[in-house]
């Protein structure tokens, strides 16, 4: 079970706003931009002035990244506006906003940070993972118990943790490792389903 799984529900919810926004013209390659912009500019400002006390945005605006996250998709299939380069600005967008809100971990005091990037470089291999499936025929892979949406809700709970009780940093020597071993099992789920997929 993965929170990904949920994304039907949450979709459902949704609707009425995508509708609203198709109304009024905004597309969703504008939407996929505007998550990406804002999760750098989140980031940055968690990265300039690193003090746990202002990780209780993290959870928040990660809620609205992933609700944007559902509304650019669902602009793209069910409006028409699916496009080569829309499909470019989802992957690279999710890449670079998970880069930019996750960093900041590492300016904080006793966080794992060597842990931390270990996280990111596995979170970008989890999701070369699941685009480069589809060269070998097989649908765009989101298996696994550490996904995005998995990631975004660790990190957010965290977020909001150290905010309330700032000596739950020391946590992360704990949590970081746990994360490393979902995220090697979730690159190792999306390779074999998707070998078993194109058989």
């Amino acid at each position: 079970m993965t929170i990904y799984n949920l994304k039907p529900r949450f979709q459902n919810l949704l609707r009425p706003l995508v509708t609203f926004l198709h109304k009024y013209g905004i597309t969703a390659n504008q939407v996929t931009l505007s998550a990406m912009f804002l999760s750098i500019a989140v980031g940055s400002f968690l990265s300039l002035f690193s003090s746990a006390a202002f990780y209780w945005l993290l959870p928040i605006f990660l809620f609205i990244r992933m609700a944007l996250n559902a509304i650019d998709g669902m602009l793209a299939r069910e409006h028409h506006q699916q496009s080569h380069l829309g499909a470019i600005y989802n992957e690279l967008g999710d890449v670079i906003s998970d880069v930019s809100l996750y960093l900041p971990f590492c300016f904080l005091p006793n966080v794992s940070d060597i842990s931390l990037l270990v996280i990111l470089f596995l979170a970008i291999l989890t999701e070369f993972i699941g685009v480069l499936t589809q060269t070998l025929g097989a649908s765009r892979r989101y298996d696994g118990p550490m996904g995005k949406s998995d990631r975004a809700f660790v990190f957010g709970a965290y977020g909001l943790v150290i905010a309330l009780f700032p000596s739950a940093l020391s946590w992360s020597h704990y949590l970081f490792p746990f994360m490393i071993i979902l995220l090697l099992i979730t690159c190792y789920q999306r390779v074999i389903k998707a070998l078993h997929e194109v058989k």
